[in-house]
């Protein structure tokens, strides 16, 4: 029997999942707790497939619309990345019972966009269109009100109504590289534009990307648990390639791998998007352990000991 070659892995720390995921996803199990099953959850509570068909195992049903829920006193959650004004309005308008379990760092987006509107700013929103939080966050104001820029060359060209009277804020979960280059450019262009206070890019994307950074230069590939449709997961993998691994690839479970890449390897990073639950992380760490004789050291560039309350409905009284 030939002996498994030898490979380091280096586990990214902080990774996997962020208060605002794992504060989510007890809102809709405390739900099915407490009411028990259907609760409904309007889009997926967070991007991640392993996730979603767990909570509908135990009684979930997801739905992209309100309309798609029938007459009931069964709980409606909202999900992480937040929802336009007009969602709690029509489930009101419903007398649906309703539970936000939008991240409150995405909630504290949506204040700033409201506070810089009351101030007569036009608002530029750096994000991704058709991001669920990006639509969230441009609807809770009027259409017109926020204007969204994805890149450099759109904030290069971008025409205000005012220079004077502007104001940028940003999705939580974008590359810091990328959005610093952004706002270098409107700054540049319009000195007087006014930024948050502090990031809206959260703790928990920069702190991903950070330990992503400092392991991918050492490691001859990453592997990225986390969904395709999931942002922050997907600008991990872009900070690996930026920082110079070759090798870079997102996956959601272990079967998914090409094992074609990882031919002659020596050093693997392993890291997770804010979605990912750890067990998908270990799952990953096995199939490499069937075929590598594997040691795994720890990478840790931050502590995160952050946590959001529950709604009021779901405290423990």
């Amino acid at each position: 029997m030939t002996a498994k070659p030898p490979l380091e892995i280096l586990l990214c720390a902080p990774r996997g999942f962020c208060a605002g995921v794992d504060r989510a996803i007890q809102i809709v199990e405390l739900a099915l707790k407490r009411y028990g099953p259907p609760v409904y959850v309007r889009h997926e509570i967070v991007h991640n497939r392993f996730v979603v068909d767990s909570l509908k195992a135990k009684g979930a049903v997801f739905v992209e619309e309100l309309d798609e829920i029938p007459e009931t006193t069964q709980p409606v959650v909202f999900s992480a990345h937040g929802v336009a004004k007009a969602v709690p309005e029509a489930a009101r308008a419903r007398n649906l019972f309703q539970l936000d379990a939008t991240c409150p760092l995405v909630t504290k987006v949506h204040r700033e966009a409201e506070i810089h509107f009351k101030r007569g700013r036009e608002i530029v929103l750096i994000g991704h269109a058709g991001h669920p939080e990006v639509t969230g966050t441009m609807g809770q104001l009027p259409p017109g009100a926020v204007a969204l820029v994805q890149t450099v060359d759109e904030a290069r060209v971008f025409a205000p109504r005012d220079p004077e009277a502007l104001a940028y804020i940003t999705q939580t979960t974008l590359s810091v590289a990328d959005t610093a280059e952004i706002v270098a450019v409107l700054q540049q262009r319009f000195p007087a534009i006014v930024g948050p206070h502090r990031e809206d890019i959260c703790y928990a994307t920069t702190n991903r990307q950070e330990a992503v950074s400092r392991v991918a230069p050492q490691v001859d590939a990453m592997v990225v648990v986390g969904a395709p449709n999931s942002s922050n997961s997907q600008r991990l993998k872009e900070v690996a390639e930026r920082a110079g691994c070759k090798v870079s690839v997102l996956i959601q479970r272990a079967d998914e791998l090409d094992w074609s890449l990882f031919d002659g390897i020596r050093k693997l990073g392993i890291t997770a998007g804010a979605s990912a639950p750890e067990v998908l992380v270990e799952e990953v760490v096995d199939a490499f352990a069937a075929r590598f004789a594997v040691t795994v050291n720890l990478v840790s560039t931050a502590e995160e000991s952050i946590a959001f309350n529950l709604p009021r409905e779901l405290r423990v009284a």
